[in-house]
């Protein structure tokens, strides 16, 4: 859902400082949220801006760039890798742990894929 447009914002505070209308009063005229209201009021009284807030990104990943290089240089070096294998590879190295499924997302975001090496693995019966 996009925001909610700074001109729209600005009757909402027109409103509430001529009428000093109840924050229930303010969500029924314009139908919004009451919490709308609380934060936009909020944010105005704390702030004196009434501009939308930037939403959340992600989380920054748990690898710097330099512990970034040392983990292609990794995978580059031992191609036949499992995650497992990948990440206790990384961990000697920096001394930083990482999940298998952070490694899997971190090394499909650098383009590399695994592939199974059938000819590293027992035999089957």
């Amino acid at each position: 859902m996009r925001p909610y447009s700074v001109d729209f914002r600005q009757k909402i505070i027109d409103v509430w400082k001529k009428e000093k209308i109840s924050i229930r009063g303010l969500a029924q005229r314009f139908d919004v949220a009451k919490s709308f209201i609380q934060k936009l009021l909020k944010q105005y009284k704390e702030t004196g801006d009434i501009r939308p807030r930037p939403q959340g990104g992600s989380p920054p990943t748990k690898l710097n760039s330099e512990q970034l290089i040392i983990l292609i240089e990794i995978i580059e070096a031992n191609n036949d890798a499992t995650l497992e294998e990948l990440s206790e590879l990384l961990y000697e190295k920096t001394q930083v742990k990482v999940s298998r499924a952070t490694l899997g997302r971190l090394t499909q975001k650098l383009n590399y894929s695994f592939k199974k090496n059938t000819t590293r693995g027992g035999k089957r019966k």
